[in-house]
């Protein structure tokens, strides 16, 4: 029977999951913005992840809301050895968030070109930025440098192999997941040149992060055994489920099956965060508080189960049927006036902030 602890824990670590899906896929669309090229070439691929990204972006960050919020109040003493020790890399997560979300508004309302550009230029490496760190956190947990008291070294602690590739591992699942999702929406729009270009951008990606990913696991084993061992063990079909996702997803690309890309790239990424949770199983820090030890008190996870239960039945459905807004028709159909290359080659697009700011 499963106990209260692992139920607190495995709702918590579900909000992990979605994050990394969810978020993942906006914060890895400031890579491809930040790659997209000059103001002229990259109109069109910033003008798609402005449509695309547009409605969800603040959405999806409640899932980062929820699992602080259950972290805290279900593992408390965890979490706070994890604040006082990792408040380096937080802090630097947190302000490329912020400046990540005030960039992308103000870039959209910009009266001018360089003033895009500058807001774009922050929105692009605060997305980057931001992943890595919230990867180099998971992986100074796993790596156990984390101590039960709290108070570790702030710098060593996230500064080291497994945390460091941890963070590079992160930022290529977000950008391979955003440009299998730009790709679907490309294609989806009717703007098939677009789609292309980004299919190639999808193979390159996915391709990359798939050998770091793998060849990442190689100093783990010395750097966090532990963890080492569960990846090896008990967590490894999660891991082969992962790989055969990432391989299906490229494969579906080549053949230039967008839709069911998408499915099968979420699959890739939920099955390495479960995989690395499973790995890091029964350990909230690893070797240091294990997830028994490491509970609230019986009567606070009870609530917070019973707050997971409401929270899936209000939140649940609306940002369903979000989602499900920003992939109808109506919503495409409308975008559909897209990105038109003009005479000489100027960039016309009713709604784009990128609009008549080409020759300024």
């Amino acid at each position: 029977m499963m106990s209260l602890e692992f139920a607190v824990a495995a709702a918590l670590f579900a909000g992990v999951v979605a994050y990394a899906v969810l978020g993942g896929a906006d914060f890895g669309s400031g890579f491809h913005d930040l790659t997209a090229g000059g103001a002229r070439r990259g109109a069109p691929l910033r003008t798609l992840i402005d449509h695309s990204i547009g409605p969800v972006w603040e959405a999806n960050h409640v899932w980062l809301i929820y699992v602080l919020v259950m972290w805290w109040t279900g593992f408390p003493e965890s979490f706070a050895a994890t604040m006082t020790t990792l408040y380096v890399p937080f802090v630097l997560a947190l302000v490329g968030i912020v400046l990540r979300g005030a960039s992308f508004a103000f870039r959209k309302y910009s009266e001018t070109l360089w003033q895009a550009k500058l807001f774009g230029v922050v929105f692009a490496t605060s997305s980057v930025l931001a992943p890595f760190f919230l990867g180099t956190i998971v992986g100074a947990l796993a790596s156990g440098r984390v101590p039960a008291d709290g108070n570790g070294d702030p710098w060593s602690s996230w500064i080291n192999p497994t945390a460091l590739l941890t963070g590079c591992i992160s930022v290529g699942t977000c950008a391979f997941l955003a440009a299998t999702f730009l790709t679907a929406d490309a294609a989806r729009r009717g703007e098939n040149a677009l789609a292309a270009k980004l299919r190639i951008r999808s193979l390159v990606v996915g391709a990359g992060t798939g050998i770091v990913v793998f060849a990442g696991l190689i100093p783990i084993e010395h750097d966090a055994p532990t963890f080492w061992d569960g990846l090896t063990s008990r967590a490894a079909p999660v891991m082969a489920l992962s790989a055969l996702g990432g391989i299906a997803t490229l494969v579906l690309l080549w053949r230039g099956r967008f839709g069911p890309a998408r499915l099968a790239a979420v699959v890739a990424v939920a099955a390495v965060m479960a995989g690395w949770g499973i790995g890091q199983y029964p350990w909230v820090l690893v070797d240091q508080v294990s997830i028994a030890d490491g509970a609230g008190a019986r009567a606070t996870l009870q609530g917070l189960l019973v707050a997971v239960g409401i929270a899936a039945v209000i939140v649940g459905p609306a940002l369903g049927y979000l989602f499900y807004l920003t992939q109808s028709p109506e919503w495409n159909g409308e975008a559909r006036g897209g990105v038109e290359a003009g005479e000489g080659g100027s960039i016309r697009r009713g709604d784009s902030h990128w609009s008549g700011r080409l020759g300024n």
